[in-house]
């Protein structure tokens, strides 16, 4: 997400925050769903549901966070009606992208702007930059468990299945080593890709979802033709890469994933801690 467009949404929910009287910051539900990525009404109030479990069950009260309430709206030219609308604190709004997906930029964008209690753009991005890198890494990290576990079934051992996963790797970093680009990046301790950029991860992931694919569909058995397959497609996604200017082996290491899990499980527990909901 650019960062013109992460200023105008941060722009639009502080024009959509309200304060209580007791200074209680709070949205209404109808009012944000879009910065969501919610059109329909229904869809976001399921969320919203689910954001009150996820309250229950951290022992938050959800009359303090989520306040029903029905509004009278005007039609053209119909006689008013009730709509169902929410008002939501902070924490409530954190506890709704907690149920969305991080991928999509509407939610790690709100997780990003509620999680924060300060709403610097800067750090805006920062946490959004961590979130995608996260998820990434999870997403690699899914399709490696399950290759290997499909590998093992198509008649790799344990020992073939680490021998197939370095070769794609050489393959990927143009001739280097796993081990090559652990000291290329200074990397001294956890998975090499923990310290890649989300563009490496990406298409590690996609070099693996392939031939994950083509192991099932062409029914590949033993080592040697799913090492060929892993190889090729490794190779095939490098010149992808390379056609865009972007050589794999010399994109610099960034923080290591763990870090950036720790910091933004900080965020979420300060955010938590510091809630401060509707007096009752």
């Amino acid at each position: 997400m650019k960062s013109e467009e992460i200023k105008r949404r941060a722009l639009t929910l502080d024009d959509c925050m309200h304060v209580t009287e007791d200074g209680v910051e709070f949205w209404y539900a109808r009012e944000i769903k879009e910065v969501f990525g919610y059109t329909e009404w229904r869809n976001f109030e399921s969320a919203i549901k689910k954001a009150m479990i996820s309250a229950e069950g951290t022992k938050t009260p959800v009359e303090s966070q989520f306040v029903g309430l029905n509004k009278l709206v005007e039609g053209n030219g119909v006689a008013p009606r009730s709509i169902k609308d929410y008002m939501l604190t902070r924490y409530a709004c954190y506890l709704i992208t907690q149920n969305g997906d991080p991928r999509k930029e509407e939610i790690a964008f709100a997780q990003s702007y509620f999680a924060l209690q300060t709403r610097k753009q800067e750090l805006i991005e920062e946490r959004m930059e961590a979130i995608s890198r996260i998820a990434a890494r999870d997403g690699l990290s899914e399709a490696e468990k399950l290759f290997s576990a499909n590998m093992y079934e198509h008649g790799v051992t344990s020992e073939g299945i680490g021998r197939v996963r370095s070769k794609g790797d050489r393959a990927l970093f143009g001739g280097i080593t796993t081990t090559g680009m652990k000291k290329r990046l200074g990397v001294t301790s956890g998975p090499l890709a923990d310290h890649l950029p989300g563009v490496t991860i990406a298409a590690k992931q996609l070099a693996t979802e392939i031939t994950n694919h083509n192991m099932i569909e062409n029914d590949l058995q033993g080592e040697s033709p799913i090492t060929a397959e892993h190889v090729q497609n490794n190779e095939s996604v490098r010149s992808l890469l390379a056609d865009r200017g972007i050589n794999p082996e010399e994109l610099p290491a960034e923080e290591d994933v763990k870090k950036l899990r720790r910091k933004v499980t900080r965020d979420e527990k300060e955010l938590e801690a510091g809630s401060k909901g509707f007096a009752r």
